[in-house]
């Protein structure tokens, strides 16, 4: 459980991170982190990171990709972790 905890804790660092060089990036004019390195830090638990920082530094909140999709990857882990605690932790 320690180590879940802990990636989780490390992925939503990553998540946010990238989120926040990209916007800098993007103001500097400078090469860019793809939307899918983004999406897929994101989908690996990263999530609430992710939006964290979307919503902090205002960056990709126009884009529906991001805007919808962050929000519905952050609803689907949820899910998928309160079935698994239902269904094996209890």
């Amino acid at each position: 459980m320690i180590a879940l905890l802990l990636y989780l804790l490390i992925i939503n660092a990553a998540g946010f991170c990238l989120m926040c060089a990209d916007k800098r990036r993007a103001q500097k004019n400078q090469w860019r982190i793809r939307e899918s390195t983004l999406l897929a830090v994101a989908a690996a638990g990263g999530s609430p990171g992710c939006l964290a920082a979307m919503y902090l530094v205002r960056h990709k909140t126009r884009h529906p990709k991001f805007a919808l999709g962050i929000p519905v990857i952050l609803v689907l882990q949820v899910a998928a972790g309160y079935f698994i605690y239902l269904q094996y932790l209890q």
